[in-house]
């Protein structure tokens, strides 16, 4: 039987994708779990396995083809004789070689096709497809295959599901926010162009990760009802902690940020406020416990915001290599899709490149996000009216009134900075 191999959807925004690589030729004899290229999304390079056995008959996609459709035909395989029988039988008597029968009180692997256990012998037991890589995956994690759906032919679950699984009902809907850029482009790329002609230029296109920035943020700006609320604060005390610690972790090979510090302090500053360790829903407010936290780093073309799970338990060390760890993949386009998916607060630093201050738009469905400029030595007027020169860095905090009200800002910013100007607080 011939089998299409379908452009996977890699993650919840993904709606076209880029064949980088092929790994395999035409050909080839193939299993379940081999893998069979490097697909580029709108975020990263991530590799693809097959589902099914067999020999590949063609390869449709070029290496390098662009804004191939999610579920379109990119290759084909034979499968074999085995296959084609299971395909007859129907959806409700399909069997893979190893499958995993579920019941109300157990979960137990079988071989046998005809057969599927039960260890208490009550419920219905139901059938669960997965690849071996799937299931292995599963195992070591400990996620509940019957949670799934499966985007393999048949409802296979595979590798891809399993990345995606918990991140796909908090995600924005691509199909409505690409309305926007579409309609927009509909309009203006026959017109603007021609008011140009007359002058050189170059014409750029834009790429998934692109057209995904300018679809979010569009919304974004449109649709969140942003306020700012803006503080200086004091970081003489951190710079001074920061350069003894950095001293004393030489022999590690660990320097500590002054980002770092403002990840912890934003993170337990979320603890002190919880009503602000919320995101948007559509037709509820999501209130989290831990403190997860989306960090924005430019990458070639674009910006990736990795997230930090369970901050306000881990030390100083322990978040500078874990975003040091990230921002170097997310600049390589290797993170997997739940580790730039999630968290509640995101922050934004430009204060490497100069900036003093600036705005930044909510990543939704996020509360709020801060944006940190340059620390800067500034001249600063004294209660007893003595001028000190002392490190001020502005911060600005955007907030989605519809969750977070000003007040409960401005508590959270003030928290944050009380953090920061305390730094003992963040060394525990």
């Amino acid at each position: 039987m011939k089998i299409d191999v379908l452009m996977p959807a890699l993650s919840p925004t993904m709606e076209v994708g880029t064949l980088a690589k092929w790994l395999v030729k035409k050909g080839d004899l193939v299993k379940a779990g081999d893998l069979l290229a490097e697909i580029e999304t709108d975020k990263a390079i991530m590799e693809f396995e097959a589902v099914e056995e067999g020999q590949i008959l063609e390869l449709l996609a070029k290496e390098g083809q662009t804004d191939i459709p999610v579920n379109s035909p990119i290759a084909k395989i034979q499968s074999d004789d085995v296959d084609e029988k299971v395909s007859n039988q129907g959806k409700d008597k399909e069997k893979a070689p190893l499958d995993i029968a579920v019941s109300k009180n157990a979960v137990e692997v079988v071989e046998n096709k005809n057969e599927i256990k039960n260890s208490n012998n009550e419920g219905a037991s139901i059938r669960i497809f997965a690849t071996p890589l799937a299931r292995k995956i599963a195992a070591k994690k400990n996620i509940d295959l019957s949670q799934i759906k499966g985007s393999g032919p048949r409802g296979r679950i595979i590798k891809s599901d399993l990345e995606k699984f918990g991140t796909q009902s908090l995600d924005l809907e691509p199909n409505k926010l690409n309305q926007i850029v579409t309609t927009t482009d509909k309009a203006n790329k026959s017109n603007i162009p021609a008011i140009y002609s007359k002058r050189e230029f170059k014409v750029i296109e834009i790429d998934g990760m692109r057209k995904t920035i300018v679809s979010r943020l569009t919304s974004a700006k449109q649709n969140i009802p942003h306020y700012y609320l803006r503080r200086d604060i004091n970081m003489d005390s951190l710079i001074n902690i920061r350069s003894q610690m950095n001293e004393g972790l030489k022999d590690q090979n660990i320097k500590i940020s002054i980002n770092d510090f403002i990840i912890k302090a934003c993170a337990m500053a979320l603890q002190s406020v919880p009503t602000c360790n919320v995101i948007w829903a559509e037709d509820q407010i999501l209130s989290f416990t831990a403190s997860d936290i989306a960090v924005a780093v430019a990458v070639d073309g674009g910006l990736l915001t990795p997230v930090l799970l369970d901050v306000e338990k881990k030390s100083l060390q322990e978040i500078s290599i874990e975003m040091k760890t990230l921002a170097e993949r997310a600049r390589q386009k290797n993170l997997l899709p739940n580790e730039y998916q999630g968290g509640s607060f995101s922050i934004s630093s430009l204060g490497m490149m100069g900036i003093k201050n600036f705005d930044a738009v909510i990543n939704p469905p996020h509360g709020s996000i801060l944006a940190v400029g340059a620390v800067i030595k500034t001249p600063v007027a004294k209660e007893d009216g003595s001028i000190k020169v002392e490190s001020i860095v502005s911060v600005t905090l955007s907030a989605d009134h519809r969750m977070i009200d000003g007040a409960i800002g401005a508590k959270f910013l003030e928290r944050i900075a009380y953090n920061l100007e305390n730094p003992g607080l963040l060394l525990v």
